[in-house]
């Protein structure tokens, strides 16, 4: 396909939604002082056709499209230190979409493989140029089969950005811990809402001024959730919530960074900021399993 060529993009539900917050970097990436310069959304807008202001559009999209590049180069920065720690590492993108991050990040040694369901990636590869270093796995995320195609040896960092809340509690917490047993030492870094902007998106009253319903958003983040992430799986080391960066305007120069200041109001936040788990390496995990069972083989009969 050549440049000038247009690609229309038949995509629907949750696979649409990688056209929508391709949108919302394009928009944001084309502003004069941009939070994620984002040349290859830009272009990706232009090339595919989509009618993508109609769809997507109104006037919340600026507000829109600079939070989502502030989410976006939260999770560019999460890569970034990945790599600066572990050169020549390899990043998994579960749910990719149209993501441009490799171009964003790229260090000339860096492996990235690429995760989304067949029709996405189909798209994926009709609109960007390919990469030595790059592959592409069509596969829902729950298809555990993908997992024999990534070598649990390599310096993993899984990313999932904007996918785990589409997903039903009992398979997030399902994909954490198979992630956590088959790839011990990696990290995992995701995003979440909150729990009443999911219960929004259920009932059906979560929509843009230009009309697009958000799908529906089954899991999401409060209290409980959060002991579960920190407590409740097996092999999870480590749990560090991260905080966005100061964008510009009174909304996210001000507003937004003064309350996540604030322990019980940052989690209500609409504008959700990655969280970062780390796993435990395989001899951490053996320990940790034994003394539970020695815990458990000392306790008194019922």
């Amino acid at each position: 396909m050549s440049d000038d060529e247009e690609m229309p993009a038949r995509l629907s539900g949750v696979a649409e939604t990688s056209l929508w917050t391709t949108y919302y970097r394009a928009v944001e990436g084309g502003h004069p002082q941009s939070v994620l310069p984002d040349s290859a959304a830009v272009d990706l807008v232009d090339r595919i056709d989509f009618p993508f202001e109609k769809r997507f559009g109104g006037e919340d999209v600026s507000t829109l499209a600079q939070a989502q590049g502030l989410r976006t180069r939260r999770f560019d920065e999460e890569v970034h230190a990945h790599l600066a720690a572990h050169p020549g590492g390899t990043v998994v993108a579960l749910g990719e979409g149209l993501e441009t991050q490799f171009w964003r990040i790229d260090d000339e040694d860096v492996k990235w493989i690429g995760l989304d369901l067949p029709e996405v990636i189909e798209l994926r590869e009709e609109m960007l140029p390919s990469d030595p270093r790059q592959r592409n796995i069509a596969a829902s995320v729950l298809d555990e089969s993908w997992m024999a195609e990534i070598d649990a040896r390599e310096k993993l960092l899984f990313t999932a950005q904007g996918l785990l809340m589409y997903l039903r509690p009992s398979d997030v917490y399902g994909l954490i811990r198979r992630l956590a047993q088959r790839f011990p030492g990696s990290s995992l870094v995701f995003d979440g809402v909150p729990l009443w902007y999911s219960s929004r998106t259920i009932r059906g009253q979560i929509v843009t001024d230009s009309g697009y319903h958000v799908p529906e958003m089954l899991w999401g983040l409060g209290r409980d959730e959060r002991v579960l992430l920190r407590s409740g799986i097996p092999g999870v080391a480590d749990v560090r919530e991260t905080r966005l960066d100061r964008g510009r305007g009174i909304l996210f120069g001000e507003i937004v960074p003064a309350v996540s200041e604030i322990p019980g109001a940052r989690h209500r936040l609409p504008y959700p900021s990655p969280i970062v788990l780390t796993f435990m390496r395989a001899a951490r995990m053996v320990s940790a399993q034994s003394a539970r069972g020695a815990g458990a083989s000392r306790s008194p009969r019922a």
